[in-house]
């Protein structure tokens, strides 16, 4: 019984596989919205009841898609923290390595990429399943400023004194042994961070910015700064 129950969930891996891979192909050429179970169910060669034994509803496909993309960008930012740290890299150029390994990613993966940070899909509410993958590229950049505080190597950034109550509840909530001044400012720079991609992602760089890998690569080095970050080499 074991080898039969072994083939039947190998099977279903691999079927499950081609779903998301057919789906990921209908993302590229017709956008989230118009993803239909019925359209890659006929691609497959499968009835749509079938498909629907794997994924009940098209938001259920979403889901898996969207974690799927969370989880890949976010395995991209941890491998790159985890090849510097080893090498006792300096936190500033850590974050930068992390930032640019989510840029190539992005790169790669325009339409895996849209799906999660760009307009969102009528009709879907992520559920509470995208929360964790979600925070993974946070939490490399969280883990890089805590551990540059415990070294005394983090320069507080300013803050304003209407922030501070809020800087405070963020750090106790997602950013523990993070100073309240890099915590407001860690929000500020990964909300830039993703900005920026996307600006080169979606065209607004187009006939702006010509060098975007040189603007991407000084601008991460400009938020490690702003999150108290400092320079390999500076006292």
């Amino acid at each position: 019984m074991s080898t039969i129950r072994g083939a039947r969930e190998r099977a279903r891996i691999e079927v499950t596989a081609a779903i998301k891979d057919e789906a990921r192909k209908q993302l590229a050429e017709e956008g989230a919205p118009k993803l239909s179970l019925r359209a890659v169910a006929r691609e497959l060669g499968m009835v749509s009841s079938a498909l629907y034994r794997y994924f009940p509803s098209r938001d259920d496909l979403l889901t898996a898609l969207i974690v799927d993309a969370f989880d890949a960008i976010g395995a991209a930012a941890e491998q790159a923290e985890a090849e510097r740290a080893a090498g006792e890299v300096p936190p500033a150029e850590r974050w930068v390595a992390v930032c640019c390994a989510v840029r190539e990613w992005a790169l790669a993966h325009p339409h895996e990429y849209a799906l999660i940070y760009g307009s969102p899909v009528p009709g879907y509410i992520a559920p509470m399943d995208t929360v964790g993958p979600a925070a993974r590229v946070g939490l490399v950049l969280i883990d890089i400023v805590r551990g540059a505080f415990r070294a005394g190597d983090l320069t507080l950034p300013p803050l304003a004194d209407e922030l501070r109550a809020d800087a405070e509840r963020m750090a106790a909530d997602f950013a523990e042994g993070v100073p309240p001044e890099s915590v407001a400012a860690l929000v500020a720079a990964w909300a830039q961070l993703f900005g920026l991609i996307s600006f080169e992602l979606f065209g607004q760089f187009n006939r702006v910015v010509e060098e975007r890998e040189a603007l991407f690569r000084q601008t991460a080095g400009e938020l490690a700064r702003s999150v108290g970050l400092r320079d390999a080499g500076t006292a």
